[in-house]
């Protein structure tokens, strides 16, 4: 392996007081594209920074090889000067090499900087990193604000240049395409693994597994000491000093693995009740602004219990099309008919929803109190933020001062204490790290009433959907069961626009990985549950049949013999039911796997 032209030598940075990492050992080598994963707050952000030399280390080195270049692209870009390739050559691109980086994301070099929606500035910003042809490409969530098809240009140029990466996402897809090797930043420390994204998972739940072992054995030994301590350290003072130093060694221990722990981020969300069964029904719809077309024609019927996801490029309707659905905007043609007793938590996608000038606790209660109803019950608004991991000298700062993760948890807090049973999602994943991501799948694959996701997180839509609504741009709508892949797979050429070219050409990249798709939550967890029937249904069985086999039963308790009977016969339903079930998800499970 060669020699890696960027890395951290046992570095050391601290927040106040607290280390926020210590010992952090991380080299990248030439080409090596590597994914940086941790949660929000855990100090991905800071960390890429100091390898880009934005920011200095308390103690430790940082190495770069003589004339290498890093280019970071940050989490939020500004965009300055007066048109977009000047923005682009402001890092030293060459023109040609910046226009051409430009048009492949689909952009005008001419276009000028102002006015620019959050797409625009992510795609420009990308633009410039890579057209700058950096030895070491540093990406903080790079898909944010992007389109599905944005992402897949991103994808491409990543597998063209011969620059070294490390991304911060919380895109599995992407990630899972592009990266072979992770870090992972997790209680103040750097872990690698050199396999890319799609081991992660597996390799992090051993690492948890080993933790949970380590915490037993030191709160055994701390256990012994502390028993130890209380039968008369006094007496035994000058011989046993070197015991009792560790005993408080151990403490602090404890101590710091407890103020380390991460925490567990408590969602919870109950309809308000349901809904009728027909949440909308809609015929023959038709919107434009001008010559631009959204929609044109579209008929749909959407159930209480549906998961309907929104797709398309940006700018192609999708918010305008769910305000259609929801009756917030009059449609030019056909008709959206809403079902009764409708509630609607909105999460929209630009946060506009929060002022930036209110604090947190305002935000929480809107203006007043120290309560917050949570689906219909008071709370301690102190008590309820902290289940959404935030602490209690955050309550009073103002909402500007928190990153984007914390601003997108909010928002969640807000929605999540309004009973509904109609939850609207635009663009829901941005910002948050991919345990609060795995949390908020579990609670909406629970949540009883409807979901609108607008997204272009692919396997976030692919592991939620029951159906996916596709706008391509042009006023044509397509919908088809299931979720991302299933569309793709049923409409191969919906989104056939002309695709940028790639900017210049470049050695052919392997190809990339064929992605696993898991089971949905639910599917996993019905899985699981037919298992343990089956496994336990037959000792329930025997029991059964042995209470049968006496042969006074029917004569002292004919009755009795009945209802055993029926129990034996009904369990056995069940089990042939549960095995023809289980066999359909396991090859639903191996399909979705490639197997």
């Amino acid at each position: 392996m060669p020699p890696p032209i960027l890395a951290l030598k046992d570095v050391r940075l601290a927040d106040g007081a607290r280390p926020l990492f210590e010992g952090v050992d991380l080299g990248l080598e030439p080409g090596v594209r590597a994914c940086l994963v941790g949660r929000n707050g855990a100090g991905k952000s800071t960390l890429l920074r100091m390898l880009a030399g934005e920011i200095a280390a308390d103690s430790g080195e940082r190495f770069i090889t003589p004339a290498a270049r890093v280019v970071i692209v940050p989490q939020e870009p500004v965009i300055t000067g007066a048109t977009l390739l000047d923005y682009a050559t402001m890092g030293g691109a060459q023109p040609y090499e910046a226009e051409a980086a430009l048009q492949a994301f689909g952009m005008d070099p001419a276009k000028t900087t102002t006015g620019l929606s959050g797409g625009e500035i992510r795609r420009a910003a990308l633009a410039r990193g890579l057209g700058e042809a950096p030895d070491v490409l540093l990406l903080d969530e790079p898909t944010n604000h992007l389109d599905i098809f944005a992402i897949e240009t991103l994808e491409e140029q990543l597998a063209a240049t011969r620059s070294a990466a490390l991304i911060v996402s919380h895109d599995r897809a992407f990630l899972t395409r592009v990266t072979r090797r992770c870090f992972w930043l997790e209680d103040r420390q750097v872990r690698r693994l050199d396999k890319g994204f799609a081991a992660f998972d597996d390799w992090a739940e051993k690492v948890a597994e080993a933790q949970v072992e380590e915490a037993r054995r030191l709160n055994k030994a701390l256990a012994r000491e502390e028993h130890w301590l209380q039968r008369g350290v006094t007496g035994r003072r000058a011989r046993n000093e070197g015991r009792r130093r560790r005993l408080m060694a151990l403490r602090e221990q404890k101590s710091e693995a407890l103020r380390d722990s991460r925490g567990q981020l408590v969602m919870g969300l109950s309809s308000s009740g349901l809904s009728g069964q027909r949440v909308a029904e809609v015929k023959n719809l038709a919107k434009a602004f001008g010559d631009k077309v959204i929609v044109n024609g579209f008929s749909t019927r959407i159930l209480r219990g549906d998961r309907v996801a929104v797709v398309g490029p940006n700018g192609a309707g999708k918010t305008t099309l769910v305000r259609l659905l929801l009756g917030e905007l009059k449609s030019d043609g056909g008709e959206v008919k809403l079902g009764a007793n409708l509630e609607v938590a909105y999460i929209d996608q630009a946060r506009a929803r929060l002022s930036p000038d209110e604090t947190l606790w305002d935000a929480l209660t809107e203006g007043g109190g120290d309560q917050i109803m949570v689906r219909g019950l008071p709370r301690h608004v102190a008590g309820y933020a902290k289940e959404f991991l935030f602490r209690d000298n955050q309550l009073r700062q103002p909402v500007a001062s928190l990153s984007g993760g914390e601003r997108a948890r909010l928002l969640l807090a807000r929605a999540l204490a309004t009973p509904a049973n109609l939850l609207v999602l635009d663009e829901p994943t941005n910002d948050l790290d991919m345990d609060t991501l795995d949390l908020l799948e579990d609670l909406l694959a629970d949540f009883d009433g409807t979901l609108i996701l607008v997204s272009h997180d692919r396997d976030f839509i692919d592991r939620l959907a029951t159906s996916t609504i596709a706008l391509d741009g042009r006023g044509q709508v397509v919908e088809t069961p299931g979720g991302w892949t299933d569309f793709t797979a049923q409409n191969p050429d919906f989104f056939e626009h002309p695709k940028p070219a790639v900017a210049k050409a470049a050695p052919k990249a392997a190809a990339a990985p064929k992605i696993s798709v898991k089971l949905s939550y639910k599917d996993q967890r019905r899985l699981e549950e037919l298992e343990k029937l089956i496994e336990t249904a037959p000792a329930e069985m025997a029991q059964l049949e042995a209470r049968l086999h006496d042969p006074a039963l029917y004569a002292k308790n004919p009755k009795a013999f009945a209802d055993i009977s029926a129990s034996l016969d009904a369990i056995r339903a069940k089990v042939a039911a549960a095995e023809e079930e289980w066999l359909l998800l396991e090859e639903k499970r191996e399909a979705l796997a490639g197997g």
